[in-house]
């Protein structure tokens, strides 16, 4: 069988994790991309953005974004220019019944998703998460290890929820909000929040009124 040529994006945390995750009898890892030339990386080359001009038959894992830099991920992914992307599933994760994943997501290893979870595109569940039933995750939401979410909740596009979270049952997290470490979530968040504590407050709503 002639295995499928990968290439990650970029040379980050989450793109070193997924060698963990990657089944070597599908696919070549050629090497990672990145923005900057001068990153050091061990075992596998580091390309430019150039290869995927020149080598229209790579695939593609884009898996950029941190706490600080997760509303940007859709602007960075779509400016790859690509439609050949490939889901990466850990062997040694979970999935339960009519669990419905996107393209170009990166499921770690302990995830469990249970009945009718629901991931969007370009989303990545890093060790150890458990999302429950009729959890919905949006576009381009990052979900850290060891997060709790219970079930019916929908988490929004553009997210980032730090690991060690909780999430209650049956709330909504709205877009481009981010959830700091180990937080405990109560109800539901409006757009563009930013989390934290136990239970979780605010911080871009002020406590002077």
């Amino acid at each position: 069988m002639n295995k499928k040529k990968l290439v990650i994006f970029p040379f980050n945390g989450n793109g070193i994790e997924a060698l963990d995750c990657i089944d070597f009898d599908e696919y070549e890892l050629i090497g990672f991309i990145d923005d900057n030339p001068f990153k050091k990386v061990s075992c596998y080359p580091l390309f430019s953005r150039d290869i995927l001009l020149k080598y229209g038959e790579l695939y593609v894992l884009a898996v950029p974004g941190n706490s600080l830099t997760f509303r940007d991920r859709k602007e960075v992914i779509l400016s790859l220019n690509v439609d050949r992307f490939v889901t990466i599933i850990h062997p040694r994760s979970s999935i339960g019944r009519n669990v419905s994943i996107g393209h170009n997501c990166l499921i770690m290893a302990g995830v469990v998703l249970t009945s009718n979870v629901k991931l969007g595109n370009h989303v990545c569940v890093l060790p150890n998460s458990v999302l429950h039933h009729d959890v919905s995750i949006g576009n381009y939401t990052l979900i850290g290890s060891n997060v709790v979410i219970a079930g019916g909740t929908a988490i929004g596009e553009s997210c980032y929820v730090g690991s060690g979270t909780n999430i209650i049952n049956g709330v909504s997290i709205g877009d481009s909000t981010l959830i700091g470490l180990g937080s405990n979530i109560t109800k539901t968040v409006v757009e563009g929040s930013k989390m934290v504590g136990n239970p979780a407050r605010n911080l871009n709503i002020s406590s002077v009124q």
